[in-house]
């Protein structure tokens, strides 16, 4: 490490140090929360023995689900490997619940992008929400990025059976939501139809506050292994948690009507799991400090970045603004070249499905896919603005950024 790269970070440390205090503060209380939910349930090595072929009577997969259950303070969990990706979670929670004829309505504005399809948002999507008669209202977003209680009545019918809240921004220029501010939409929607089923997309936030959706009245929750929850080590997979009722549905549309939750192999996938859901809050604390630390270094250097060191966080999604499109392609490389696995290789964005326009993705990660780990990605249209997210360890990520910064100014 030369003299310029110390330089920097020493200075970007030195101004983080209040907001490193209170992650880490963060970190134990969730570590306290899973470990007394570990001991609650009696995890045993036991519970590691893989399940094969149909998967009944599988004991790990079984604890497994109890122990997701008491971590997020919930009544059922549904935890399988079977489950892909963050919208396959998303989209069994969908399918599983609403029926012909009901109506979803997201309460944050326009959801992720992949699940545009899987809403039916664009015309002739074979299999989609809409190809099934379900209905779709959306209620825009206010200028400063805030739910619009004003209008919230006039957008909840008889027909709305699912209210469901984006906990994170994706790829919207808006902020993510805290806890206390999705408790306080649970609460709006609660006051005018009292039997509207809250759900919440919780990918990119578990373990980076205190207390999760789950604990502040949403119905049902879902979200992706390869995220926070699996710590960078579960290879694949996805939970859904919420009223038991609820994820029996849910667990019927996964598998088949009748089979449901008693059904499903685990494979070799259990041992990674409970340990990924062990490690969480700590790798969470890691990826957190490190998105403070791009924040700020970004920020000194004259980018636009959003949530800044100085605001409160609810997810890992760390988003900066480029002046043009090839500055934005140029950290993504160079975020690239400091991963540990493909460094060699050189991102270019290309299109890919559920995108409208052309993405860049970069991330040498040891899971495919895997935004617990250090990547960067986004869509090419302005503002150019590249989403950073994750890092197992905080000094990758500040290693990463700070190289992937000296290559941007020179």
């Amino acid at each position: 490490m030369n003299d310029q790269m110390k330089q920097m970070i020493q200075q970007t440390e030195q101004s983080l140090t209040k907001q490193f205090s209170q992650i880490q503060e963060i970190v134990t209380a969730n570590q306290e929360k899973v470990l007394d939910a570990f001991q609650q349930v009696q995890v045993s090595e036991s519970h590691f023995t893989p399940s094969t072929g149909y998967g009944y009577d599988d004991i790990g997969r079984e604890k497994l689900e109890e122990l997701y259950a008491t971590v997020f303070r919930t009544e059922e969990a549904l935890v399988r490997p079977q489950i892909v990706s963050g919208t396959h979670a998303i989209t069994t929670c969908l399918f599983g619940v609403l029926r012909p004829g009901d109506e979803l309505l997201y309460l944050t504005g326009r959801p992720y992008d992949t699940l545009e399809d899987v809403i039916g948002i664009h015309e002739n999507v074979d299999g989609s929400l809409r190809d099934y008669g379900i209905l779709y209202n959306e209620l825009p977003l206010t200028e400063s990025g805030k739910v619009d209680f004003s209008n919230l009545e006039n957008a909840i019918n008889h027909r709305t059976k699912i209210v469901a809240i984006q906990r994170s921004k994706g790829y919207a220029d808006r902020p993510s939501f805290t806890v206390m501010e999705i408790k306080e939409m649970i609460d709006e929607v609660r006051k005018i139809k009292p039997d509207a089923i809250i759900f919440i997309d919780n990918c990119y936030g578990e373990f980076v506050e205190i207390y999760e959706p789950s604990e502040v009245g949403a119905d049902l929750m879902a979200g992706s292994l390869i995220k926070n929850p699996g710590a960078g080590i579960a290879k694949t997979g996805g939970y859904i948690v919420g009223k038991e009722k609820l994820v029996n549905k849910c667990a019927n549309w996964l598998v088949a009507p009748g089979l449901g939750k008693e059904t499903g192999a685990s494979l070799y996938s259990l041992h990674e799991m409970f340990q990924g859901l062990f490690l969480a809050p700590h790798v969470v604390g890691e990826a957190l400090k490190g998105a403070y630390f791009t924040s700020q270094l970004l920020s000194d250097y004259g980018y636009q970045t959003a949530p800044t060191a100085s605001d409160v966080r609810t997810d890992l999604i760390q988003s900066i603004s480029f002046h043009r499109a090839e500055e934005m392609i140029q950290f993504a490389q160079m975020i690239q070249k400091q991963s540990p696995i493909d460094s060699y290789v050189t991102p270019e964005p290309s299109s890919m499905p559920g995108y409208e326009d052309d993405v860049i993705m970069a991330g040498g990660t040891f899971i495919q896919g895997a935004s617990l780990e250090l990547t960067a990605d986004g869509p090419i249209r302005e503002p150019y603005t590249l989403y950073v997210q994750g890092g197992l360890t905080y000094e990758h990520v500040k290693l990463a950024i700070v190289k992937s910064v000296i290559a941007l100014n020179k």
